[in-house]
């Protein structure tokens, strides 16, 4: 066992440090969610390999015995939201990157339109401009459960929630007006 204050990595850096094609995929990962460094993709990529390496273990098993464990890594994967309820267990070595950073608070705030650009969102959610079930969230690689992803939004006592609904209600009413035919 490690010491209770410094716990291991939750990733492995890339084997080869300058592969040209892994660092113009990881730098436009990066743009497309916002991410802060790197290691954000390759924590992702190490929780994909994790399940894809479960998925191929328990496909290796007897079938008595496989019945649990594949209805227990489905069940998780479907309640992330990261595979489609009716997903078979050949279906999780088809995960991606993109799958698991879709499913990040960040990218979820951005999706909904509660900030204009995805790095906007992460400022958000680190400042805790953010709620989910009503809980404060301040870290942005927090992974949101399918269920849970209706219920993101601003904290109520928000400078930047007052700014959206100002923002709202004047395009609402600039929308609403007449405009004059000449």
């Amino acid at each position: 066992m490690g010491h209770p204050k410094k716990p291991r990595k939750q990733y492995d850096t890339p084997s080869h440090p300058w592969n040209a094609d892994r660092i113009k995929e990881e730098n436009r990962l990066a743009n497309k969610y916002g991410l802060k460094n790197k290691k954000e993709i390759w924590k992702a990529e190490s929780r994909v390999k994790r399940y894809r390496r479960d998925a191929r273990i328990i496909l290796g098993m007897d079938i008595d015995e496989r019945a649990d464990k594949e209805k227990e890594l489905l069940d998780h994967l479907v309640r992330a939201g990261f595979i489609s309820p009716n997903a078979k267990l050949e279906e999780v070595l088809d995960l991606n990157v993109e799958d698991i950073l879709r499913r990040r608070l960040q990218s979820l705030v951005f999706k909904r339109g509660l900030s204009h650009t995805a790095k906007e969102a992460r400022l958000f959610v680190v400042h805790g401009h953010i709620t989910l079930n009503g809980k404060k969230i301040n870290a942005p690689g927090h992974l949101v459960e399918k269920a849970d992803e209706e219920n993101i939004d601003f904290y109520p006592g928000s400078s930047v929630a007052k700014q959206f609904e100002t923002q709202e209600t004047e395009e609402v009413a600039a929308e609403e007006e007449p405009k004059d035919e000449e």
